[in-house]
C-alpha cells in the first residue's frame, strides 16, 4: 500500500498561502522566498523522493499547471513525471498529465489510489483536501515547513473544525535560512485521559 505525505511550507502562525502576484488580495507576496536556498532545495526533493505521485486539490493543480511544466530543474521533472490525482467536477480540462481526475467521493478514490501501485502518494498546498485526508485517516505523514514568520492572516493549513488527531514526532532538521522540517506520523485521534 502506497504512504500519503503531506508536505507543506508553513508560517509560524499557520498560513500556508502564498502570493505569486495573481491572487491580488493576498497582501504578503511570496513569503517564504527570502528563506529558501539550495540546501534547503535539495532537502525537499530529498523528501518527494525519486518517484511519487501527486494528490491535489483543483486550485493548487491550476496553479501548478501554470509554472511547472516548463520549469527547468530535477524538481520540475519529478512533478511532471509524476501522476496527478486532481479533486475535480471538470476531468476534461485536466493538461497537465499525466493525470487524473477524482470525482465526488474524494475520500473511497483516496482510499483506492492508496491500495494500488507502490509510489508514495504527495499532498502539497491543497488545505481543504488536507482536512479532509486528517479526518478520514488516510495520511501517513505529515511534513512541515516552518518558516520564522508571522503573517496574521491568510488560507491556515488546518481549518476550523479539522478533527482533533494526534501525531507522533519521527525527525526536526534545522536549515540555515531559519526553516525547521518537522516531520510526524499519524498516530490517529487525540487521546485526551484527562477528559
Amino acid at each position: 500500500m502506497r504512504k500519503l505525505r503531506i508536505m507543506e511550507h508553513v508560517s509560524l502562525d499557520g498560513v500556508i498561502e502564498v502570493g505569486h502576484g495573481t491572487d491580488g488580495d493576498f497582501p504578503h507576496g511570496d513569503w517564504t522566498a527570502p528563506y529558501r536556498s539550495p540546501a534547503g532545495a535539495a532537502l525537499v526533493l530529498e523528501m518527494y523522493g525519486e518517484n511519487f505521485d501527486m494528490l491535489l486539490g483543483r486550485r493548487t493543480y491550476d496553479l501548478w499547471s501554470g509554472f511547472w511544466p516548463t520549469a527547468p530543474g530535477p524538481m520540475a521533472e519529478r512533478l511532471n513525471a509524476a501522476t496527478k490525482y486532481v479533486t475535480t467536477h471538470r476531468p476534461g480540462s485536466l493538461q497537465w498529465g499525466p493525470c487524473e481526475g477524482i470525482g465526488p467521493d474524494i475520500v473511497a478514490a483516496v482510499r483506492d489510489i492508496k491500495a494500488m501501485g507502490d509510489r508514495d502518494l504527495v499532498v502539497s498546498g491543497s488545505s481543504t483536501l488536507t482536512s479532509l485526508l486528517l479526518e478520514h485517516g488516510l495520511a501517513d505523514e505529515l511534513i512541515l515547513l516552518v518558516n520564522p514568520v508571522l503573517l496574521g492572516t491568510g488560507k491556515r493549513l488546518f481549518a476550523e473544525g479539522t478533527p482533533p488527531r494526534a501525531f507522533v514526532p519521527a525527525g526536526t532538521k534545522a536549515l540555515p535560512t531559519g526553516i525547521v522540517v518537522n516531520t510526524y506520523k499519524f498516530a490517529g485521534p487525540l487521546q485526551n485521559p484527562g477528559a
